[in-house]
C-alpha cells in the first residue's frame, strides 16, 4: 500500500534557493554600481550647468528633480506624474496613461538637457537603452567638450503648468524662466534692482547756476 502524503523531491527547490541566494547579492550590487556611475555623470553636468554643490548629485530623487529642472520641467508636475504612475500601474487605462505621460516627460527632459550641451535629439536612441544606454548617455553628456548653453529656442510647453516656474538655492534659473518665490537663484541671478541713492538732484542741461554771493 503506497502512501499518498508522499511528495518526491529531486532537489530542485533546494537549486532554486542558492541561485536565489547567489543572484540577489549580484543584482543588488549592480543596481549600487549603476547609481554610483549615474550620479557621477550627474556630478558632471551638473557642474556644467552651474549648480551649486556637488552633493545634489548624489541624493537620491532630488537629483533627477535637479535635472529635471535643468530640462525647463517643473519638478513638482515630474514628480506628481511619476507618483501617479507608480501608483496607479494596477489600474487599466488610467494606469497605462500616468506611464505614457512620465515617459514622455522623461524624454523631453533628456532632450532639452542634450540641447544646452550641443547634441541632436538622435542621441536620445542611446538614452533610450535601459540601463547601459542610459549610462553611455549620460556618460557623453557629463565628459563631452561641449559646453552649457542654455539660450535655446523656448520650450514648446512654456506656457503651460508643466514648465519650471520654481526657484531653488544653488540651482540657476534658465533664461526666459517665469519663476515664482523668492532668493537667490545661483549662478546668474543678480537680484532685484537697488533703489537710486538719495542726494540732491543734478541740474537739467543748459542750466546756469546763480552767481555766488559777495563775502565781506
Amino acid at each position: 500500500m503506497s502512501d499518498s502524503s508522499y511528495t518526491y523531491d529531486d532537489g530542485s527547490g533546494l537549486a532554486a534557493l542558492a541561485f536565489l541566494i547567489f543572484l540577489l547579492p549580484v543584482i543588488l550590487l549592480s543596481i549600487f554600481g549603476g547609481y554610483i556611475v549615474s550620479s557621477f555623470f550627474l556630478m558632471k553636468i551638473f557642474e556644467k550647468a552651474g549648480v551649486q554643490g556637488k552633493w545634489r548629485a548624489w541624493v537620491p530623487i532630488y537629483n533627477t528633480l535637479v535635472f529635471v529642472k535643468l530640462g525647463d520641467v517643473s519638478p513638482w508636475a515630474y514628480l506628481i506624474v511619476v507618483i501617479g504612475a507608480s501608483v496607479l500601474s494596477g489600474i487599466p487605462f488610467i494606469g497605462f496613461i500616468f506611464g505614457l505621460v512620465a515617459i514622455a516627460a522623461s524624454v523631453v527632459v533628456a532632450w532639452r538637457v542634450g540641447l544646452k550641451l550641443g547634441k541632436d535629439w538622435p542621441l536620445l536612441l542611446l538614452w533610450l537603452i535601459p540601463v547601459v544606454g542610459t549610462l553611455i548617455w549620460l556618460g557623453i553628456l557629463a565628459f563631452g567638450s561641449s559646453r552649457w548653453n542654455p539660450a535655446i529656442a523656448p520650450a514648446p510647453w512654456a506656457g503651460t503648468i508643466a514648465a519650471d516656474k520654481t526657484v531653488w538655492d544653488g540651482v540657476p534659473v534658465q533664461p526666459g524662466q517665469q519663476v515664482t518665490g523668492s532668493g537667490p537663484s545661483g549662478p546668474g541671478y543678480d537680484g532685484p534692482a537697488a533703489p537710486p541713492a538719495a542726494g540732491p538732484t543734478p541740474p537739467p542741461p543748459g542750466h546756469t547756476p546763480p552767481p555766488a554771493p559777495p563775502q565781506y
